[in-house]
Order: C-alpha cells, then sequence, then structure tokens
C-alpha cells in the first residue's frame, strides 16, 4: 500500500510530530501534503486535489513548487494556520535507500520570516505568565529581533499591555486562567507550551518573577526556528509607568494609529505625522504615538532635536535625501541571522551602512546634544562595508545558488574555474563555426542537456554531407542526428567540473561572508536604532513646518493654555483655513469643563483635539496651536462614541459603563479624562443621575482634568456648587429656522440642543419633522404647566390658614431645595404633588360612599 512504503512510513513518522501543522513534505522540485492536510490545504490555497496511489490504497495528495512556496506558506499562516517545512537533508545521489529528511522550521503566525515580511508593522508574539502577586507581559519581534517584558499587578492592566503589542500570537502556559480573557480582547492566535525546566540565556538579566515567562517565549522561538538567533536582543525590561497610560478603548477612540471604520492608517493621528522615510522609522514612530512618554526630559529632548531639524531646513532636507537609501537594517540583521538573506539583501545592507557617515556628519554639525547622542549610535563599520564591497557582485541573483553573486577577483580559484567555463564556451562556439565551415552545413549547431551533455546536431535533410567517421552518433531524433567528438568530450569534461565546483565554491563563499556579518548584528542594531530615531524626528520637523506646528512647554502647575489649537486630523481633510480653532484655559482651580451644545457642533472634536495634542507633546512632536503650554498627564481616558462589544455580548450602555468605570478606578489629578455623552444609553433620569453623579466624583475624589459633553442642559448649575467645573457650550447661529454651526466653543451653557434642527440637516423627511416640532412644543407647554404646579406647591407654606401640621408641609419645611439641581427638585415636589392628590383621591372616595349609603 502507499501509506506502507518506505517513504510514506517516513511521512508518517514526520507528521506524528507535528499534528498541529501542515507538513509540507520536500518530494525533489516539490513541497507535497497529503492525507487530511492535502484535503485542507487544497482547499484553503485553491489548488488541485489528487491522489498517490491506486484504488483503495490511494491517498488524497496535493503540492507546491519550492521555489514559489513561500506565497502559499503566508497564505496558510495568515489564516491561523501553522506550516512545519520538512526538507531533504542529504544529497540525494548519495543517499542509501529513502533520503534523510527534517523539519528544518515551524512556521506560526507570529514566526513569519520570509522575505513578503516588509511593511511598517511589527509582527510580535506575546506571552503572559501569572503569579500569585503578579502579571509577567513580555513580547519579541523576531523579525526585528525587540524583545520587551514587564511586571504588572492585576489582570486587566496586563491586558492593556498586551493588547499594546497588537500580537499575532499569545503564549501561554498550559495552565493558564486568562485563555477566555484573551479570546474576548484580542483575536491573536493562541499557542499552549510547557514552561521550560531550565531559564533561556536571554532571560538572564531579569528580576525573578520575569524568569518563566522570558523563557517560555524564547524556548517557543527557538522551537519554531530551530536554529541559533543571534539578533534576538536581551529583553529590555520597563515600567508601564514610563509612559503616558492609554488603554486599548482610547487609542481606537481617538483614532491615535488607524481609523476605526477601516482600520487605515490613513486618517489617523500617525497618517497625519508620518513623513518616516525608512521602514524601521515608521515602526518606531508607530511606538513612539502608541507609547508617548511620561518624563518630561525626554519628550524635552525629543522636542529639541525637532526644532533643531525644523529651523536647519538644508541639513533636513539632506537627511531625508540620505535616508532614502537605507532599507530595513533591523529586518535585515534578522535575515542574516535566520540564514535566509540573499545577495540582493547584502547589497541592500551595504548601500545602507554607506550613508551612516554621511549622516553622522550632518548630526555632528547641527551642535545639539541629542544629535551627536544620535551620531554615536550610529558608527559605519567599515570593515564590514569593505567586505560587502569587495565580495557581493553589484547583480546578483535572488537565489544564492545560481551562481553570480560572488564579485570577480573575491577568490583566486572561483576566479580560474570561472574562466575555464567562460574560455570552454567560446571554445564551443568556435567549433560550431569551424565544423560548418568543414562539413558545409550552415545548421549545423552545437548544444547541450543535462543528460547527454554537449553534442553535435545535424538535420536529417544534411546527413549526407557529413564526413565519414568525422563523428560518433550519439542519439537518434526523428528529425536529426547528434554526434560528440573526443574533442568535445574532454572539453565538456572540463566545462561541467568548472561549472559544479564553481557553484559549490561560490555557496561556500557566501555563507562564509554571511557567518562574518553576523558577527556585525549588535553594531547593526546600534545603527537601526539611531538611524529610526533621526527618521522619527526629522519626521516631526517635517510634520510642524508643513502643518504649522509649535513647540509646547511643560509646567508642573496643571496650567493647560492652548492658543488658536487646531484638530491635526480633521484640519488635514478640509479646504487650507477653514478649519475654526479654539482655545483652552484651564489651570489647577478651574480643570473641568461642562460641554453642551448641537450636534455636530464640534463638542467630541473639541475633546479630541486635546487629547490628541497631549498625546503628540509627550510623543515629542510639536503641536497644532499657536502657542501651547501643557501639564504632563500618566493616562488618558475617553468614552467618546457609541458602539456595542458584540464579540463580548456587551450592549452600547454596559460598554459606556465600562469605560467610565476604568476611568474613575484608575485615573489620578494627573491624568486627562474625556467623557462624552455619559447616561445616553438609558432613561433621561437613570442617565441624568449617573451623568451628575460621575462629575461629582471626579471633581471631589480624583481631581482629574475633565472635558464632559452633555446633552443635558439641567446638569449645567453644577457649575454653582462645583468651584473647578466651567460651563463652555458649541456655540451655533439660528436664523429664520435655519441652523449654522459655528464650531467655536464660547464660555458659559448652550440655551438648547437643537436636535430636530440636525435631523433637518440630516434631510428627514419634512412631515416626520413637522410632527417634531408639534410634539416638541407640548412636551415644552407641558414641561411649563408642571413648573407652575410645582410652584403653587412651594407656595403652600406662605398661608398661615393652611394647614401646618400636614405631612407635605412639615416635610417641605424639612427640605434643601437651594441645594438641589432642577432635577431633583422637579423629581421631588413632583413626588410630594402625588402624594396630595392620592389624598384628594381618597377624601373625595371616601365622600361619595358616604352619600351613597344615605
Amino acid at each position: 500500500m502507499a501509506q506502507t512504503t518506505p517513504m510514506m512510513k517516513q511521512y508518517l513518522a514526520i507528521k506524528q510530530q507535528y499534528e498541529d501543522a501542515f507538513l509540507f513534505f520536500r518530494l525533489g522540485d516539490f513541497y507535497e501534503l497529503f492525507f487530511d492536510d492535502a484535503d485542507l490545504a487544497a482547499k484553503e490555497l485553491e489548488i488541485t486535489l489528487t491522489r498517490r496511489g491506486k484504488g483503495e490504497d490511494a491517498v488524497p495528495m496535493c503540492g507546491v513548487p519550492h521555489h514559489s512556496a513561500e506565497q502559499y506558506i503566508n497564505t496558510l499562516v495568515s489564516k491561523g494556520y501553522k506550516v512545519a517545512l520538512c526538507e531533504q537533508t542529504e544529497d540525494p545521489q548519495s543517499a542509501k535507500g529513502v533520503v534523510r529528511r527534517e523539519v528544518v522550521q515551524v512556521i506560526t503566525p507570529g514566526t513569519v520570516m520570509g522575505s513578503g515580511v516588509q511593511d511598517a508593522r511589527n509582527q510580535y508574539v506575546a506571552a503572559i505568565t501569572e503569579t500569585m502577586s503578579a502579571y509577567g507581559v513580555f513580547a519579541a519581534d523576531l523579525t526585528t529581533g525587540e524583545t520587551y517584558a514587564c511586571v504588572v499587578e492585576d489582570a486587566e492592566r496586563a491586558m492593556e499591555e498586551l493588547l499594546s503589542y497588537r500580537p499575532k500570537e499569545v503564549i501561554l502556559e498550559d495552565n493558564s486562567t486568562l485563555t477566555e480573557l484573551i479570546r474576548e480582547k484580542s483575536d491573536a492566535f493562541i499557542t499552549y507550551l510547557h514552561s521550560p525546566d531550565d531559564t533561556a540565556k536571554e532571560a538572564a538579566e531579569l528580576p525573578e518573577e520575569l524568569q518563566s515567562g522570558a523563557s517560555l517565549l524564547t524556548a517557543y522561538l527557538y522551537q519554531t526556528a530551530k536554529r541559533s538567533l543571534e539578533h534576538l536582543q536581551a529583553f529590555s525590561q520597563y515600567e508601564p509607568s514610563r509612559f503616558l497610560q492609554i488603554d486599548h478603548y482610547s487609542r481606537r477612540n481617538l483614532e491615535i494609529t488607524e481609523t476605526m471604520r477601516d482600520r487605515s492608517k490613513s486618517g489617523s493621528l500617525l497618517g497625519v505625522l508620518d513623513f518616516t522615510r525608512t521602514a524601521m522609522g515608521a515602526r518606531r514612530l508607530k511606538r513612539w504615538m502608541e507609547k508617548p512618554l511620561y518624563s518630561q526630559s525626554e519628550a524635552e529632548e525629543r522636542h529639541l532635536m525637532t526644532g533643531t531639524l525644523l529651523d536647519r531646513f538644508l541639513e533636513r532636507d539632506h537627511i531625508r535625501e540620505l535616508l532614502k537609501h537605507v532599507y530595513d537594517l533591523e529586518r535585515l540583521s534578522g535575515r542574516v541571522s535566520f540564514g535566509t538573506v540573499n545577495g540582493r539583501e547584502l547589497l541592500q545592507l551595504k548601500k545602507s551602512l554607506q550613508q551612516l557617515h554621511p549622516l553622522t556628519e550632518i548630526l555632528k554639525s547641527l551642535d545639539c546634544a541629542p544629535a551627536k547622542k544620535l551620531a554615536s549610535g550610529m558608527t559605519p563599520p567599515s570593515e564590514l562595508i569593505n567586505l560587502l564591497e569587495l565580495s557581493i557582485s553589484e547583480t546578483p541573483p535572488v537565489s544564492i545558488t545560481d551562481g553570480g553573486v560572488i564579485k570577480d577577483g573575491y577568490n583566486e580559484q572561483l576566479d580560474q574555474y570561472r574562466d575555464a567555463m567562460t574560455n570552454g564556451r567560446s571554445w564551443i562556439a568556435a567549433l560550431e563555426a569551424k565544423e560548418r565551415q568543414a562539413t558545409g552545413i550552415r545548421s549545423l549547431k552545437i548544444g547541450f542537456n543535462k543528460v547527454f551533455g554537449y553534442y553535435i546536431e545535424v538535420s536529417k535533410a544534411n546527413i549526407s554531407h557529413v564526413p565519414e567517421d568525422r563523428y560518433e552518433r550519439k542519439q537518434t531524433l526523428s528529425n536529426a542526428e547528434r554526434y560528440v567528438t573526443p574533442e568535445l568530450k574532454e572539453k565538456e569534461k572540463v566545462i561541467l567540473e568548472a561549472e559544479d565546483k564553481s557553484g559549490k565554491l561560490e555557496y561556500e563563499l557566501f555563507t562564509a561572508i554571511r557567518d562574518e556579518v553576523k558577527t556585525f548584528i549588535p553594531q547593526l542594531q546600534s545603527a537601526a536604532l539611531s538611524v529610526s530615531s533621526l527618521d522619527v524626528l526629522q519626521s516631526f520637523a517635517e510634520a510642524a513646518e508643513r502643518h504649522r506646528y509649535v513647540k509646547p512647554v511643560f509646567n508642573q502647575e496643571k496650567t493647560i493654555s492652548l492658543s488658536r489649537s487646531r484638530h491635526p486630523v480633521v484640519e488635514s481633510v478640509i479646504d487650507a483655513g477653514a478649519y475654526i480653532e479654539n482655545d483652552f484655559d484651564l489651570t489647577a482651580d478651574q480643570d473641568m469643563l461642562l460641554i453642551t451644545g448641537p450636534n455636530m457642533a464640534g463638542k467630541s472634536t473639541y475633546m479630541r483635539q486635546l487629547a490628541l495634542i497631549v498625546i503628540m507633546a509627550q510623543a515629542g512632536s510639536f503641536v497644532p496651536a499657536e502657542q501651547a503650554e501643557l501639564p504632563l498627564f500618566d493616562h488618558i481616558f475617553t468614552r467618546i462614541g457609541a458602539a456595542d462589544d458584540l464579540a463580548s455580548g456587551q450592549s452600547t450602555f454596559m460598554v459606556e459603563m465600562n469605560e467610565t468605570r476604568r476611568a474613575v478606578d484608575d485615573a489620578t489629578s494627573r491624568s486627562l479624562i474625556l467623557l462624552d455623552e455619559i447616561g445616553r444609553g438609558t432613561s433621561t433620569y437613570d442617565g441624568m443621575a449617573l451623568a451628575q453623579s460621575v462629575i461629582e466624583y471626579i471633581h471631589n475624589r480624583i481631581g482629574a482634568v475633565t472635558l464632559f459633553s452633555t446633552h443635558y442642559h439641567e446638569l449645567t448649575v453644577l457649575a454653582e456648587k462645583l468651584n473647578r467645573l466651567e460651563n463652555v457650550h458649541a456655540s451655533a447661529r439660528e436664523d429664520n429656522g435655519v441652523l449654522t454651526f459655528l464650531h467655536r466653543i464660547q464660555q458659559g451653557p448652550a440655551d438648547k440642543s437643537y436636535g430636530i434642527h440636525v435631523a433637518r440637516l440630516a434631510g428627514l423627511p419634512d412631515e416626520l419633522i413637522r410632527r417634531a416640532d408639534d410634539i416638541l412644543h407640548t412636551f415644552e407647554k407641558r414641561n411649563r404647566q408642571r413648573t407652575k404646579e410645582t410652584q403653587q406647591v412651594e407656595q403652600l407654606s406662605l398661608f398661615p390658614e393652611a394647614e401646618t401640621d400636614h405631612p407635605v408641609i412639615e416635610e417641605l419645611k424639612q427640605a434643601d431645595l437651594l441645594h438641589m439641581t432642577p432635577v431633583e427638585t422637579v423629581m421631588y415636589l413632583d413626588k410630594l404633588q402625588r402624594q396630595l392628590k392620592e389624598e384628594g383621591d381618597d377624601e373625595a372616595n371616601s365622600k361619595a360612599g358616604q352619600s351613597a349609603r344615605r
């Protein structure tokens, strides 16, 4: 049976070790898949499913060419599958029996190392471990060698750190309790792994509580890569408190690196600021925007460098031109370490390193401390540049086994082989001309194939012209005869021997060069860090010039002073000069704004605008304003926009309450809180009560800078009893029933919400709008009547002839009406009124009963 042949026995034995992966089994020039792997792969890859064997012994089979396998592997991995790559590990010509085969790499969603990984996003594999008192969070990007580790105190904060990396894959210990939480919050693929018995060397510098998690993650990387990983850096431990904390809900709401609608960079803050010239610079910019600093000195150092580059236009322009020729040093280092780099990529490495010297010279000329610091990290490794200049051809092929990768003159023996090959081919061409002349056969040609080697071919029509005994017959074809001569056989031997030895020697030389390049990986990674940081800072300077940004100033007094500030994203998508600028003026004595006004008037834009300016400032960028002074914030919390969380089964209102809870639980007096329309997802009284309570709690207990947007105009009276709260409103103008939004924030509360006007702008039917107007007038009339009735009730105590011992009057005497909000007053008096009516009804019923009895 097909299953019991030696080759199939070998396949089944290897497959048993990798049951959770597609086994790409190398057979000649193809990777073959069998059984269930073949059935599923044919469906997922849309390739032809065939069968190996006949009848009942036949098994499903499909395959892909080895030279184009990468695209098929990437397709499977992108769908969450694993692929085990099984290669022939001995020469088939020298093998006895079945060729030895081994799995040389396991490719998973987080460990793809192919040349197709070229975008500006990191590709993280993450891990979480849990102890009795804390959680360890770990992340590594195998393509760049970066590794990170931190300790947090609870599961929710651990999830926030994990989500900040947006990992492709999460590694958990078998007994982890976090599986469901990760599945709820992330779309990462989960892999379980036994905790390794020994501690990986990369964990050696970490404290004890991080040892097991670092070992878990590195063990997984080594198990899948199945090779040494010289580019994998020691874990960089950090304190989350070093950075401005932004939970993943707030990152989504603020659209910092991608839009909510289509997850596109275009339309996000990152899209506005990204003028980077390198892939590694683009990745670093994204990290800086996702993790702004909570360190005034570090942020100001970035501002200093940004300002210097902004002022030195010619130097900045030269830097941008040089960066254009720098390839991805981080991922090139990874491919060198992984052993998958080719000649063209080493050429890219050389060209990139050649830019370092002029870059350092420019940085030194800037006479700026941060510039000199960057220059010190990108010292060009001249030995490596010289090695690549001498060894790698200027036009190398993609494959390192096709020849032509190594330069002439690098190795004497290789040059001799190449000379023999070149002269041999010239000799063949001369022999062909000589034989044509000697025989008079103009169509005579000398050809070559791998089976018969070199041959002289004569067509059937010209065979009679071949002199007798001149050639030895080699092969008969239907339309020609092929011949050889002793001289041709001898030259063939020389040429083929030279080609074979040349190919083997060139491959050996290339691998030796690659191994030599590996020794420079630490220098390459240092250069990559400096170059990518410079790229981000010149991008900030370029954005500042193009968008008229100013340098922000930090203060310790909790003062926010922004003059003529703009929303960086909104202003970039509207006509020049059309954006309405607004001021912010908050202090420690007045750090809460209650924002009212109609929909579409700009309340949410105003709130987001402040958050994005804070993020830009603390990331190191200049900001969109004429003048900017800010405190340093430790957290940003937002509740903006309405959306269900269907994945976790939460309604819009539950999402709203959860996001509000995170703010009131974790915010400090150094935090920024943005709350938009809290309470709108429930009844009016419930929502208003919750909104007021949230405002009071933040004001009295937390003291955070807070922007609170609402349509509950009744809440505006809170400014009278909360000393740090100020009313502002998004202004609008109504002329003859036509509403115009002014998009300007002004002092004081709004007079009304203009909801029906907005509905008219949206194009709702006129009949519907007219009916809404009628209903609104009815509600307003009813409210005025109720107000009148409550005033009458309030006046009961003014009449001395009234019953002074009535319970309602006694309760009114005790009520503190001056310290109730309008809503609380209306609800309280409505209760008393119902009580009086019920007593009146009881009395009337009693009198009616007495009359009936009479």
